[in-house]
């Protein structure tokens, strides 16, 4: 096994979805099926709006043909292992390129390889992304996340620790186990939303800076459900709750969804805003992704 990059654009011509699935062209078969079972690093390109760095890491459960095009090919992604990096990773700083492979002997850009959407890298420079895109916790997390133990994830810890080497050989596993799974997901999806309710519209922050609100996992990770903010949304405790147990959904169109199974659904009405709909965040691109809210409606909400 190796660990390897997958260069994604946001208006990729691919049948990606990037937390489940990536496609490729055969072409790129052989050197993919070397990270089968391993890791890989999303990187985006300088088109479609890309900022030429890196964003996430996930880990492939296998590649197969693709079913409906059989001259592509798709890595599956596990999908409980998919993070966002806290902050993005240019693929250049002041030290040089964050891939080796990429820097020729004269210091210049590897034109050739750049271009490649499947590429190996080695573990040194990938836990130096990682070590990049992990970076010193924040201050905008919530004050608690009350089902952050019951969605832990073999190979995350919950609690942070310092990364760990090995007679100057980089440990990248224990590396990637000693991150907290949660801290990433809290922090975009509170950023996405503005550490507001989407459908309260209520917007409480303590006497220590704290947001109220919650990052809720609209498909929860003991399901599968990823740790990206189009599977997340940022919610009040109360309005968490009654998420959680199916007392609240959403429609594709964020239309707010009560169940005819809740005691007082006035009251419930009356705690939601009053258009009715959820607030989405500025960002298109971060909006509930209708294949989660879906999940949800038909595996927890009660109509």
């Amino acid at each position: 096994m190796a660990k390897g990059v997958f260069v994604h654009r946001a208006d990729s011509k691919y049948d990606d979805f990037p937390e489940e699935r990536y496609q490729f062209p055969g072409r790129y078969l052989n050197r993919a099926r070397k990270f089968e079972g391993d890791w890989i690093v999303y990187y985006e390109p300088r088109g479609g709006g890309g900022r030429m760095g890196y964003n996430a890491i996930a880990k492939i459960e296998s590649i197969d043909v693709d079913l409906e095009n059989p001259e592509m090919y798709v890595a599956h992604i596990d999908p409980t292992t998919f993070r966002q990096f806290e902050e993005f990773v240019p693929s250049r700083t002041s030290d040089g390129f964050m891939e080796s492979d990429l820097r020729k002997l004269d210091g210049s850009l590897n034109k050739g390889l750049i271009q490649w959407a499947v590429r190996p890298i080695s573990d040194a420079d990938f836990n130096a992304i990682l070590m990049r895109g992990f970076g010193e916790e924040v201050s905008v997390l919530p004050r608690h996340q009350s089902d952050a133990s019951s969605h832990a994830v073999a190979g995350f810890g919950e609690d942070s620790a310092d990364f760990v080497f090995d007679s100057g050989l980089v440990r990248v596993e224990q590396t990637i186990a000693r991150i907290p799974r949660d801290r990433a997901f809290r922090k975009h999806v509170l950023e996405a939303y503005d550490s507001r309710c989407a459908l309260t519209g209520l917007k409480l922050i303590n006497g220590g800076g704290r947001a109220e609100v919650e990052a809720a996992h609209i498909k929860p990770v003991s399901d599968r459900g990823p740790d990206t903010v189009r599977n997340g949304i940022a919610l009040s405790g109360t309005v968490h709750w009654m998420f959680d147990r199916g007392l609240v959904g959403l429609s594709d169109e964020l239309d707010i969804l009560v169940s005819r199974q809740a005691n007082d659904p006035d009251q419930i009405w009356d705690l939601v805003n009053d258009s009715g709909k959820a607030i989405a965040p500025a960002d298109p691109a971060l909006r509930p992704h209708p294949k989660f809210l879906e999940w949800h409606r038909d595996n927890y909400f009660k109509g």
